[in-house]
Formats: C-alpha cells, structure tokens, sequence
C-alpha cells in the first residue's frame, strides 16, 4: 500500500533528524514493550483489510498456528493481538499507528506508555508524509475529489474511520484463516 510506504519514508526521515541531534532510537528488534502496553491503537478500514488479507493468505507454519490459537484466547492476553513470541506475526502490514510510534533514549519500562510518561521521548512524525499517506488512501473511502480529501485531512475526518485494534473481534479472523486453509 502506497499509504505504508510514505508512512514509512517519513518516519525514516524524522528518526534521521532526530539522530543528527544526537538522539538515539531506543526502540530496537525485540522489544514490544508498546505492544503491550498500548490500550487505544487506531487501525483504519483498509488496513484491516491488509491485516485480514495477509493473516489469512500469506502466513504459514508454526507462526500461522500461534496466531489462530492467540486470535481464540484474547480474553487471557496482555497483549496486542498479533504479538507472538514477543514479535509482530503482521510486521510487514501492521497499522500506520505502530510504524510511527518510536521511542528515544531509554526503552520503556514494563507496562510504560511513552506517549504520556515521557512525550519529549516519542517521535513525532513529520506531518507532510502523514497528510500524504492519508491523501492516498482516502480515495479508498470513496473520497476521490482533491478538496475534499484536504478538508478532511485537515479537520482529522480521516480519523472517525479508525477503529481501537482491541476492541476488535479478532476471533473471526481465525476462523477466516481456518475457512481458507479448506
């Protein structure tokens, strides 16, 4: 999805900044102390849509098994749903809320949610690549007109879309999974 790609050129390009300042990413392969900490992710339709997509047809093995049985069993989970063996089974498609969230300096504490502990910590991605990334995926909506797609970008429409990833019912997913295996 085009909209991932400018997501992910942007923060590429503000975690440069902030590194010519002399900051360094705490965040680093292993560490998912915002996956669970993180109660209000917003996930937007048309990744939900590539969530689905790729749980469903590209995930394969051991990997695909714990995701089926974790989806079933959110009520004992800590965690962000897709979160197995302490990595994201959905990395390559996971939302534009989990790509630009980045921390600096210290990782977090068990629990911690940089974001309101220590904001001056947590990026800030540069809003001209998120305003563009949203510019692509709006006509997606339907929302095709030029003005329009500014107009909502500028007043944060785009954002009634999203929904909260944990309070999804992922258990359909699963099953969704299972049904395409037949």
């Amino acid at each position: 999805m085009d909209g991932y790609l400018i997501t992910d050129q942007g923060i590429s390009e503000a975690i440069s900044r902030e590194e010519k300042q002399g900051r360094k990413l705490a965040c680093a392969r292993g560490c998912a102390s915002c996956c669970k900490s993180h109660e209000t992710i917003p996930v937007y339709p048309l990744e939900l849509m590539g969530m689905f997509w790729y749980a469903t047809e590209v995930l394969e093995g051991e990997l695909r098994e714990k995701l089926k049985t974790q989806l079933r069993n959110l009520e004992a989970l800590q965690s962000c749903s897709f979160l197995v063996d302490n990595a994201c089974a959905l990395h390559v498609v996971r939302p534009m809320a989990c790509r630009s969230f980045n921390v600096f300096n210290t990782q977090c504490a068990v629990g911690e949610d940089a974001y309101y502990t220590r904001r001056d910590d947590v990026l800030t991605p540069i809003k001209k690549y998120t305003d563009d990334a949203f510019n692509v995926m709006l006509p997606f909506y339907g929302v095709k007109n030029k003005a329009e797609r500014r107009k909502m970008i500028k007043t944060g429409g785009m954002h009634q879309m999203a929904k909260v990833m944990r309070e999804l019912n992922w258990s359909s997913l699963a099953d969704k999974m299972d049904a395409f295996e037949k």
